[in-house]
């Protein structure tokens, strides 16, 4: 319950303060490239559901890949010049805060994943065969694996282990001050490494 009323208040509150700049990012993305400002995405949920999350989009309208299965590379030309300032700052990530209001998401937990994403060329639950088991919790916004520098694309088998690692860890150790701990050292690594592309 106290997971939940936080995940209310802060993405409500967010909501309402970011309203107008998120009005504005979303007229920069109309302006700069022909297509619609949100980017929606079918990705598993919490109990293996899925849902649709929301982002602003990034790449060129006829680029997308709504189904998640090729990942965005460094100097990916399918990104446009204000996506890629998104992306950079993951200000594209920001619609997520509806999906945490509805509840399909939550602030903290594992980053929802693609339906069918790959790790290191390869199906994740291929790679890592208790995969799923991340899904007994709702995805969260950001998580413990992204507050470890564990994002990005995962061409590498070693660093898709050691990001379900971390969501696993997740999973078996919830708390709530787990996921204080969670949003404050995702704030401080955004603010001092933050490196998305």
């Amino acid at each position: 319950m106290a997971k939940r009323a936080l995940d209310i208040t802060i993405s409500l509150s967010a909501l309402i303060v970011l309203l107008p700049f998120l009005l504005c990012v979303a007229l920069m993305i109309r302006l700069s490239s022909p297509g619609p400002a949100l980017f929606r995405q079918v990705r598993w949920g919490r109990d293996q559901r899925k849902i649709r999350i929301y982002k602003f989009r990034t790449m060129h309208a006829s680029e997308c890949d709504y189904s998640g299965i090729r990942q965005t590379t460094e100097n990916d030309p399918r990104i446009t010049t204000v996506g890629a300032v998104l992306r950079r700052s993951n200000i594209d990530e920001l619609p997520q805060l509806i999906n945490v209001l509805l509840g399909d998401m939550s602030l903290v937990g594992p980053r929802c994943h693609a339906v069918g994403m790959l790790a290191a060329g390869v199906p994740y639950e291929t790679l890592v065969p208790d995969y799923h088991r991340r899904h007994l919790v709702k995805p969260g916004l950001t998580g413990l694996a992204q507050m470890r520098g564990l994002r990005g694309p995962t061409g590498s088998a070693a660093k898709a282990r050691a990001r379900i690692a971390a969501d696993l860890y997740y999973v078996d150790n919830f708390s709530f001050w787990l996921d204080l701990r969670i949003i404050i050292g995702t704030i401080h690594s955004e603010l001092t490494s933050g490196k998305g592309f």
